[in-house]
């Protein structure tokens, strides 16, 4: 009989507990050999790779791509190669294997049904989900007469696709992976570039009874033709849209933000910082991160990571700031590493490397984790004021807001002054508003320096 090898999902960040497939790098039947790619996951952190843990053939693959996969559950089944060399103990590779299970020694694979009922309550979810090692596969939902499941869509989006026009080769006319690539290769379903291939007059048919072609739509109005108020089914009713289960980054920061909403305490401080007296064009994000290094070194109390549970309070002498970056795929937050070391030019480049990463989703779980304090420069877009979120372990985030030209009293008259909003959001528990006050004074004081 031959001696077949699960291999279970490793964790692919630090403690990320699911991941999504993007794409299969092999199928079943195929030899694969020690280390080659076997497939694409997307975590909350980045789109990464994961190597094959043995040579020799895969006998089966545990998701199809858009699967969600939960840390430690099957990915895929091999008969490893006899006579090719194997790592030893191939299924420990530094990362967690195997099922999850709390301080118990590993016991023998039991049954999915057993598995399943040994878990509490999952709720009700969208999309696919994970019970013990048995995967539900997400199945393609059709919108607007096309077939895919959401994270082709989410591809085509990304790669600006119009997926009614892409030719469909997966089985019951599904959109594929390979499809949407195949298309945004060869241009032929460019956004915009073409009207949409027509949906067969067979498509829907199923969902429900065929209708006279309608006429023109009569025009929305405020009351009914008996004159009431038309009044509007509540959201419990009936929804209009396709609910899509969260996946990857948005996934991550819907749990980061839940995490942080239940375990801060967050208070805070709004002012103005002054920038009238700046002399010549200079960099505004320099400026910034450089006021919030001065005001870490004054009030250090706010550069730091506190332990709600244990009620311990971490002071950093370096200052690492977590950088909020805005994708569609969601927020990143990569760290500037020793801002307090660097100059304008430094920050200005480094700044570029971490976006140029996060935006080709090439930056490693390691530059995602671990800053010291946090910076939102949602200004570039709109909003003067905000409530960022602090995420624990870190105490403090500092928003900037749009610059914006003030009418400012002065002495003898009147003045307009370019004028840049600050929002400073503090974990209270960590930290008291006299330092809180005297951190952002220290900021809005370095901010208004002349260079």
């Amino acid at each position: 009989m031959a001696d077949i090898k699960t291999f279970h999902l490793p964790d692919l960040g630090e403690g990320l507990p699911d991941a999504t497939i993007v794409e299969w790098h092999v199928k079943e039947g195929d030899y694969i050999k020690l280390d080659a790619p076997l497939c694409s996951m997307e975590t909350a952190k980045a789109v990464v790779d994961v190597p094959s843990p043995y040579t020799g053939t895969v006998k089966k693959l545990h998701g199809a791509p858009g699967d969600i996969i939960e840390t430690g559950a099957a990915l895929a089944d091999f008969e490893p190669d006899a006579n090719a060399k194997q790592r030893a103990e191939a299924e420990s590779t530094g990362h967690h294997h195997g099922p999850k299970k709390a301080e118990t020694p590993a016991p023998a694979p039991a049954p999915a049904k057993a598995a399943t009922a040994d878990r509490e309550d999952e709720g009700t979810v969208v999309g696919a989900m994970v019970s013990g090692n048995t995967v539900h596969v997400e199945q393609a939902a059709s919108i607007g007469g096309v077939k895919a499941v959401p994270a082709v869509r989410a591809l085509a989006k990304k790669l600006k696709v119009d997926l009614a026009r892409v030719r469909p080769t997966g089985a019951d006319g599904v959109v594929t992976m390979k499809d949407v690539k195949d298309a945004a290769a060869n241009g032929s379903a460019t956004l915009g570039a073409a009207p949409a291939r027509a949906v067969p007059a067979s498509a829907g048919r199923h969902l429900a009874p065929e209708l006279p072609e309608p006429g023109a739509a009569p025009s929305r109005t405020a009351v009914s033709l008996a004159g009431k108020a038309v009044r509007t089914a509540p959201p419990s009713v009936q929804a209009s849209g396709q609910p899509e289960q969260l996946k990857g980054v948005r996934r991550n920061m819907a749990r980061v933000m839940a995490e942080a909403h239940a375990n801060v305490v967050p208070t805070t401080l709004v002012d103005d910082a002054d920038l009238h007296a700046w002399i010549g064009k200079q960099d505004i994000t320099a400026r910034l991160i450089r006021a919030i290094v001065a005001a870490c070194k004054a009030v250090p109390a706010l550069n730091a990571w506190f332990d709600g549970k244990n009620l311990t309070r971490t002071l950093h002498p370096h200052v690492d700031i977590g950088i909020a970056v805005d994708t569609e795929d969601g927020l990143f937050v990569p760290a500037l590493r020793n801002a307090d070391v660097l100059d304008g030019a430094g920050i200005r480049a480094a700044i570029k490397r971490l976006r140029t990463s996060v935006e080709d989703r090439s930056i490693p779980a390691s530059e995602l984790s671990g800053y010291t304090i946090s910076l939102s420069n949602f200004g570039m877009f709109a909003g003067r004021y905000a409530t960022p979120v602090v995420v624990p372990p870190t105490v403090a985030i500092i928003g900037a807001g749009k610059l914006c030209h003030d009418v400012v009293a002065v002495m003898g008259g009147i003045e307009v002054h370019r004028r840049m909003p600050i929002s400073l959001t503090f974990d209270h528990r960590a930290a008291t508003g006299g330092e809180a006050a005297r951190f952002l004074k220290a900021l809005l004081d370095d901010l208004s320096a002349p260079n």
